[in-house]
């Protein structure tokens, strides 16, 4: 019989979003997964396989959970620029979902399959998601425009 798992998995898959969201996935190292998730390297590969498995997994409880809520505050939004607001002040941060679609959803069909999901989910809930999108990238890179800071 093989020892317990010493881990909850779904805490170190949302650990793992956090990281890949902030350092991407190329810029993620399997020694700053195991240092950061407090995982062994060896539970790392039986658990998801590889850096690759538990991305996609980091990825799927992303698009499940954090893209869900955005869907939520974009469709409760009077606007667009509103609903970036709220995204950027209060959250969810969607750092891995930006970071997925232009590193790895055009090399990766499945990232691409998720991604793909991810925005169908956003555009349901908001008609100018590309332009919320945009919005959020440039947020991301530069910091909140000056209004949105303090609201």
């Amino acid at each position: 019989m093989g020892r317990p798992r010493g881990f909850d998995e779904d805490e170190v898959v949302r650990a793992a979003v956090t990281l890949f969201g902030r350092q991407s996935f190329a810029g993620t190292s399997v020694d700053d997964l195991v240092s950061h998730l407090g995982v062994h390297r060896g539970s790392l590969y039986k658990t998801f396989g590889s850096k690759r498995g538990l991305y996609l997994a980091a990825l799927r409880q992303h698009v499940d959970r954090d893209v869900t809520v955005a869907a939520e505050v974009f469709a409760a939004a009077n606007d667009v620029d509103e609903a970036v607001r709220r995204i950027t002040v209060a959250g969810p941060d969607l750092g891995l979902l930006l970071l997925a679609l232009v590193e790895r959803a055009p090399v990766d069909p499945e990232v691409a399959a998720e991604t793909t999901r991810a925005l169908a989910r956003l555009r349901d809930a908001r008609a100018e998601l590309d332009r919320a999108l945009g919005l959020l990238l440039r947020t991301r890179a530069t910091g909140p425009a000056p209004e949105f800071v303090g609201e």
